[in-house]
């Protein structure tokens, strides 16, 4: 088989398709949120939470969730320094500092242990990212914030399926957010969730989410603070709607092919796939393989050998502190080692056998080429 094979896109049915016409057809008037409000209850039933709010974006989420927790200038907040730029723009959105700290180098998250040592007198929470759907080390990031009476909260946007001794991620800290951009498990095409069981934070986000229109306000047009424009439309809502029908099965995809993948590399020299301790469960989202500094597999290698193999793959993320906007950590070690010697590796849905093989082969060769 030929062609290219793209490193991720959504899967979207008939189902999906019927909910979105219906939307643009008759979505309208009072009927304005009807996919909204069932896209939230599902999604909260999903994950076992109160409360869920749809928004633009996980970025937006987790802007107005940080914001309800009143943090602002002078204010730190500690983060993994291996992490997308969307979790730590919103910190600076609010005057406050990101805190970049170092990863472990199995889960590619948090470290602890660093987490702990970075706290100061100005530090307001931990931000615990399940980067490509592992899992942070939850159980002593909550002890280390209930010791100095942090919040911990779940950047969960790429951990849709993930689930850590029996609890969903995102569902843990004080409150979670999630991502539905087109490349996740499960989409919306843009847009976002605020999650939380904190009822007075939801309400409060609540508020936030409608330019600081308070629900149950009765004066028309009246904004009881200064809030944000994060709500996701209807339409988009829909398709969200459908996406939940589906999303045993979607998460079920992508861990057979994650499974694939570790049935096939993860006993070849020189090579570590996403770890799943026992007690836990990975959405799988972003199968990624890292390589052993010895086997002399760089960033640039991989990419180019999947370039000729025509088969798209993305690199592991930047250290956030190596960004032109933040002041270099060189401490945070792992975070700046492993991104140069790390590939993320197609998986999207509705890919064949024989397109897995070819991704598999690409990697075969590369070890044998440097190991063997």
């Amino acid at each position: 088989m030929t062609g290219r094979i793209l490193y991720t896109k959504p899967s979207i049915t008939e189902v999906e398709i019927a909910y979105a016409a219906d939307a643009a057809r008759n979505g309208w008037g009072a009927h304005c949120y009807d996919y909204l409000y069932r896209f939230e209850e599902m999604f909260a039933r999903h994950l076992g939470v109160k409360h869920a709010i749809a928004t633009s974006s996980c970025t937006g989420a987790l802007h107005m969730g940080l914001a309800a927790l009143e943090i602002g200038p002078g204010d730190e907040v500690i983060l993994a320094d291996a992490n997308w730029v969307a979790s730590a723009a919103p910190i600076t959105y609010l005057g406050a500092k990101p805190v970049f700290v170092d990863i472990l180098p199995d889960s590619w998250c948090l470290d602890p242990d660093r987490v702990e040592a970075a706290i100061t007198r100005n530090t307001r929470a931990i931000l615990a990212v399940h980067l490509y759907g592992n899992l942070c080390e939850m159980d002593r990031l909550l002890e280390i914030g209930e010791r100095h009476g942090l919040p911990v909260i779940e950047d969960a946007a790429e951990a849709i399926g993930s689930i850590y001794y029996g609890h969903r991620a995102g569902s843990i800290g004080r409150f979670g957010t999630f991502s539905l951009h087109g490349t996740k498990t499960i989409t919306t095409g843009e847009g976002g969730v605020f999650v939380t069981d904190d009822s007075a934070l939801y309400e409060h986000v609540l508020t936030l989410s409608n330019h600081g229109r308070a629900r149950g306000q009765t004066r028309q047009f009246w904004a009881d603070m200064i809030g944000f424009k994060y709500k996701m439309a209807n339409i988009q809502a829909a398709i969200g709607c459908g996406q939940l029908e589906r999303i045993d099965a979607l998460i079920a995809r992508k861990r057979e092919i994650f499974n694939w993948y570790r049935d096939q590399l993860g006993t070849l020299p020189g090579i570590r796939l996403n770890p799943e301790p026992e007690g836990t469960t990975i959405g799988a989202w972003m199968p990624t393989a890292v390589f052993d500094a010895a086997t002399r597999i760089s960033r640039e290698t991989l990419r180019s050998a999947f370039q000729a193999a025509d088969i798209d793959a993305r690199v592991f993320f930047h250290p956030l502190s190596s960004l032109p906007m933040f002041e270099p950590v060189r401490d945070n070690v792992v975070a700046w080692d492993i991104p140069e010697r790390a590939i993320n590796l197609p998986s999207y849905h509705d890919m064949s056998m024989e397109q897995l093989a070819r991704v598999t082969d690409v990697v075969r060769k590369l070890i044998d080429d440097r190991v063997r």
